[in-house]
């Protein structure tokens, strides 16, 4: 497929809200007004319950407890899992700093463990290779919204009798095998962020479950503990609650998130096509899943001429991410052994625009001018 000829330099956005906030303007702020401004309702009640149903049918569960942000989703689940002091977790190495960060907030510690080169997602091989006799679970990071093999996962973590948790703050919509993120661990862990594909207007995110006695714990300790008495404290808890107004805003846009989440594979299955693999390789996606593309990444070489010569384009891009966390200061000490590949791909990953309001013609211009940075480069 050939890319039509520039007829100007345009200004490419890494991300744009305005198209998905425009979608739900109206709803919102009606909605807003009759549920929750007329009966100020503002944290928890019927707007949250609501929310909390429709999420938990949606990615396949029995259950959801929406939270405060997506780090209490994590920090919360391990607690409620009773892991804490004296366990370890094992996450990638490669993921954004929350998924490591929430495991110390819990009181355990962080064993990392190294990724597919191809994917830069888990795979039972790397799980296994960072077990210690502490390790009581491991997160699987949904990394740019791609699932990696969930059964092999599962297996892999029944063999190692450790619990699995599914960090899915990418993935709202990803599938494996037909089944949603969130439904294969213990507990799936979502942020809505509001630049994820399902995001609030502000901080908010949610724990699904299959498990009663999981959900009951959840929502005392998401409450400062409480039990049904407001001033009966039974577990040790904290404040990270819902907002209603969070809660109306994810219920307006769950019912478009699979539009949104189509046209994000429509884009990236765009850009792979257009794509120069001599310049830039797409991060791979393993066939079992359907990803719903939070970011669009690829890896170079010369990153940071590239971004440079992208940014004078027009074209503004990320890095998801520029230091894997065991090679961060705070999380040094639990780092047992080099992870190459995660290293390998801290240096060279780059996040292309994406979001779902983001036009062919945009995505056909980015490609473009990234084989041409990418081969200009090549032969200096």
């Amino acid at each position: 497929m050939t890319a039509p000829t520039d007829v100007e330099l345009r200004l490419v956005p890494f991300l744009d809200l305005h198209g998905v906030t425009d979608e739900v303007r109206d709803e919102v702020l009606a909605r807003w007004s009759a549920e929750v401004l007329d009966d100020s309702a503002f944290i928890g009640g019927e707007t949250v319950t609501t929310f909390e149903s429709a999420f938990a049918r949606y990615c396949g569960t029995d259950h959801a407890v929406g939270v405060a942000n997506g780090t209490d989703a994590l920090q919360l689940a391990l607690r409620a899992m009773g892991i804490g002091p004296g366990d370890d977790v094992i996450v990638p190495a490669n993921t954004f700093v929350a998924t490591a960060e929430a495991v110390v907030l819990a009181g355990a510690r962080p064993r990392f463990a190294d990724v597919d080169p191809a994917t830069l997602l888990l795979t039972p091989e790397t799980v296994a290779a960072a077990v210690t006799p502490l390790t009581r679970a491991v997160i699987v990071v949904h990394l740019y919204g791609q699932m990696p093999d969930m059964e092999a996962l599962v297996e892999c973590a029944s063999r190692l009798d450790i619990a699995l948790v599914e960090d899915a703050a990418q993935a709202q919509g990803a599938t494996w095998g037909g089944r949603k993120a969130g439904s294969f661990g213990v507990a799936g862990c979502f942020s809505f962020y509001p630049g994820k594909n399902l995001g609030a207007w502000g901080d908010a995110g949610a724990v699904v479950t299959s498990d009663p006695d999981l959900d009951q714990r959840l929502r005392s300790m998401r409450d400062h503990g409480r039990s049904d008495s407001h001033y009966q404290h039974v577990m040790l808890g904290t404040n990270s609650r819902l907002d209603a107004l969070q809660a109306v805003v994810l219920t307006a846009k769950l019912e478009r998130l699979d539009s949104w989440n189509q046209a994000r594979r429509e884009l990236m299955a765009q850009y792979r096509d257009l794509i120069d693999p001599a310049g830039a390789v797409p991060v791979a996606a393993l066939a079992g899943g359907e990803g719903v593309h939070h970011l669009a990444v690829v890896r170079v070489r010369n990153r940071a001429e590239v971004q440079r010569e992208l940014a004078s384009l027009g074209v503004v891009t990320g890095i998801h991410y520029p230091t894997p966390c065991h090679l961060m200061t705070p999380y040094a000490a639990c780092a047992r052994r080099p992870l190459p590949e995660s290293e390998r791909a801290a240096e060279e990953v780059m996040s292309l625009p994406m979001f779902p309001h983001l036009q062919p013609d945009d995505v056909a211009y980015v490609a473009r001018k990234l084989n041409d940075v990418a081969a200009r480069l090549a032969r200096s």
